[in-house]
């Protein structure tokens, strides 16, 4: 066996040291969430359309 198969495949980034950001950069730094945050949502519903798709394909 392979001993990276025993690693995690995905990792959680390290989070951000936020003492040392002004409150602008703060700012900044929720609206990039924000737009990742509706960038993933629109992943998943792109994703559950496609599962739903593929159901009512299959149930035929």
């Amino acid at each position: 066996m392979d001993t990276d198969d025993l690693q995690p495949q995905k990792q959680k980034p390290a989070l951000k040291n936020l003492d040392v950001l002004s409150v602008e950069a703060l700012v900044e730094y929720i609206a990039d969430l924000e737009v990742e945050i509706a960038r993933v949502r629109e992943a998943i519903k792109g994703k559950k359309g496609a599962h739903v798709a593929a159901d009512q394909f299959f149930k035929k």
